[in-house]
């Protein structure tokens, strides 16, 4: 009986097994034919009911597309909308090569265009030639390689280029000699077809292409693989050469980003063979004059589809008035020939003229010119403006305003202070005076009559010094500091922010002795650029607030009519108020007042009936006149700035004249170029502005 019962329980323990089995196996093929279910549910919904979209999604992932040609650049016009810049379209010939390309069938090629072209190759040398021959007489070419130098080179002895160095070097002169027009066209061609990177669009010719030169190469592009014509653009200037050199350049075609500038312009997105501003204007807003290039799709027989149209870049306005810089330039060029058929001028060479409204930092006109002879002896005139903003000059007296400020901050000068006018003298160094001893003078006569020794004695005072004549004088150097910082908000010594790249700081002197203090005073230590001393006149014009100079006014949008859609304009930055009481400032305007004034030491640069306030200098600089690092000479520059009229400033000149004569010419000698021209270049404002 138990037996029995133990074969029941086990019959239907394998009966329930057989159960979960077959339970679970539905539950499995439920879940197979779900899982089916939903896959075609999916299938049906991307197929069918999203089909249109992913074949969209197909269609551009593998669409090609590619960017045009690079477009025209933005004009760039002046205040009064005068077209500085413009672009004008130019027939090319190109060459890009193909893979696999071999030289002979280059030269082949080259032959054929130059029977189709005529191309100036004044830039054909000897080397390219020998170059030529080597590639036409390979087998010529290697027999001038000696059996012995063959074996040096599958030793290893020597290498390739040492073989190619020793062909280059013996190709027969009468075999070049014997080289007609028609040859060397072709071996110029050939050179150019191979300058640059491989992958670049080479120019062959771009300059006076003839229509039917244009035509005979486009018609003939299936003989001449690699050879295309295409309509480029360059920049044009109608006002030629003025004020160019700050317009900035812009790469050609061929050499596309220049390699200085290869990382920063690929990190802005730009490809290796774009157009770009290379210099000055052109490169500072290049974001703005930069052409938008069409884009095409490639279409799958080759043929091409634009997608967008190319546009030219934004327009500029710029703040200059090229009527003015055009006059100013002139004058700056008659001036300095004038001068070098002076006597003492062997050593100047340049001058600078900036103008610029002192309530905006607006610069209307910015000129530098330097003259050079040649060996025939005949002058040339070269542009300097860069050294606007780039070279630094000893700027001599023209700082007295921001010294005697630093004098009334620190209480080393009272207002309405008479001071003896006589040389100080330190031990053991030469006596400092001013141009002549002038007895008892007060703050305004000291900026009147430039005394340097009213000056000396406010330093002394600033530096805690104790001055007895011809004795040790010992100063606290942290006057040096107060000096600085205070000339700092004035704009000199300081970056002025103008927006132009490469401004530079000039010099700071790092001595601290005693008497260099003195000489700071009347500015003779530290060297600034123009463009700073420019920015110091202004902000005594502008009440202390010292402004940001600039020279783009606006931007346009160049698809609406001509400067009509602005996109950005200059709104005046105020960077600084000088730290002083209005009280002090006022007393400087008065003492740049009677600078222009009869008997002011500016008398006589500016019409007097014109109200215009400044200063001059006359400052020691120095030079090194054979080349070989070191100072040998000593001379005077001359330097002014000035502004008016001096109740409401609007406008203000600076004119700079570094080494107009050497240190030991009097006064009366001196050659007054930089009065001169502050005199013409005042005058044509005059005439334009009234």
């Amino acid at each position: 009986m138990k037996k029995k019962i133990n074969k029941y329980k086990y019959h239907k323990k394998r009966i329930n097994i057989e159960g979960i089995i077959e339970k679970r196996y539905k539950i499995l093929v439920i879940i197979i034919i779900s899982i089916m279910i939903l896959i075609i549910i999916r299938l049906f919904y991307l197929q069918i009911i999203e089909n249109k979209y992913y074949n969209q999604q197909l269609e551009t992932l593998t669409v090609n597309i590619i960017e045009g040609d690079s477009a025209p650049r933005g004009r760039i016009y002046d205040r009064n909308g005068n077209i500085l810049v413009d672009n004008i379209s130019t027939k090319t010939i190109y060459y890009k090569k193909s893979n696999n390309v071999k030289a002979e069938d280059e030269i082949k090629m080259a032959y054929t265009v130059g029977s189709y072209i005529d191309v100036n190759y004044d830039g054909l040398n000897e080397n390219m030639l020998r170059k030529f021959w080597i590639l036409n007489n390979s087998e010529e070419a290697n027999d001038l390689i000696t059996d012995d130098e063959w074996k040096q080179l599958k030793n290893r002895k020597i290498d390739n280029d040492e073989i190619e160095n020793m062909k280059m070097e013996r190709v027969p002169i009468e075999q070049l000699n014997q080289y007609t027009q028609e040859d060397k066209e072709a071996c110029y061609i050939y050179n150019l077809m191979n300058k640059g990177y491989y992958y670049t669009e080479k120019n062959i010719k771009n300059e006076n292409v003839t229509d039917e030169e244009y035509a005979k190469i486009a018609e003939n592009i299936d003989k001449i693989p690699g050879f295309n014509v295409k309509l480029d653009w360059e920049r044009y200037y109608p006002y030629g050469s003025v004020f160019k050199t700050i317009l900035g350049n812009v790469s050609s075609s061929t050499s596309g980003i220049p390699y200085n500038l290869k990382d920063y312009y690929l990190n802005e997105g730009y490809s290796l063979t774009d157009r770009v501003g290379t210099s000055y204007i052109e490169y500072q807003y290049e974001k703005y004059l930069r052409g938008v290039k069409a884009t095409y799709e490639i279409n799958k027989d080759g043929s091409y589809t634009e997608i967008s149209k190319g546009s030219r870049g934004n327009d500029i306005v710029l703040t200059i008035d090229i009527n003015l810089q055009k006059a100013v330039e002139e004058i700056l060029e008659e001036e300095l020939i004038i001068a070098k058929n002076e006597r003492y001028t062997d050593y100047f060479d340049k001058s600078y003229v900036i103008i610029n409204d002192p309530r905006t930092g607006e610069i209307l006109a910015m000129a530098g010119k330097q003259i050079i002879k040649n060996e025939d002896g005949v002058y040339t005139i070269l542009d300097y403006t860069p050294g606007v903003i780039t070279s630094s000059v000893t700027p001599g007296s023209i700082v007295k305003g921001a010294s005697q400020i630093v004098g009334y901050n620190t209480g080393a000068l009272k207002i309405g202070e008479v001071r003896n006018d006589a040389c100080i003298k330190i031990a053991a160094t030469p006596l400092k005076c001013s141009f002549r001893e002038y007895g008892n003078i007060n703050d305004i006569e000291a900026l009147k009559y430039s005394s340097n020794t009213y000056q000396f004695l406010t330093a002394i005072n600033v530096g805690k010094g104790n001055y007895v004549y011809n004795s040790p004088l010992s100063i606290d150097e942290t006057a040096f500091d107060v000096y600085r910082n205070k000339f700092a908000e004035f704009g000199l010594g300081v970056v002025t922010g103008i927006d132009l790249p490469n401004e530079s700081l000039g010099y700071k002197g790092s001595s601290r002795l005693s008497g260099l203090l003195l000489d700071f005073s009347i500015g003779q230590y530290d060297t600034y650029t123009p463009i700073q001393i420019a920015q110091y006149m202004s902000t005594i014009a502008n009440d202390g607030q010292r402004m940001q100079p600039y020279l783009l006014k606006a931007v346009f949008d160049s698809n609406s009519e001509p400067l009509s859609k602005i996109i950005y304009e200059t709104k005046p930055n105020y960077l600084n108020k000088v730290d002083t009481e209005s009280v002090y400032l006022d007393r400087v305007k008065e003492g740049f007042i009677q600078v222009l004034a009869p008997g002011g030491t500016g008398s006589g640069y500016i019409d007097y009936s014109r109200k215009a306030a400044g200063k001059t200098g006359t400052a020691q600089s120095f030079l090194d006149t054979d080349g070989n690092g070191v100072i040998d000479t000593a001379t005077t520059t001359a330097t002014f700035s000035a502004y008016l009229p001096y109740d409401n400033p609007e406008v203000v000149f600076t004119v700079i004249s570094p080494d107009v004569s050497p240190e030991e010419v009097l006064y009366n000698d001196m050659s007054h170029v930089n009065m001169r021209i502050s005199q013409k270049v005042s005058q044509k404002y005059f005439e334009i502005y009234g």
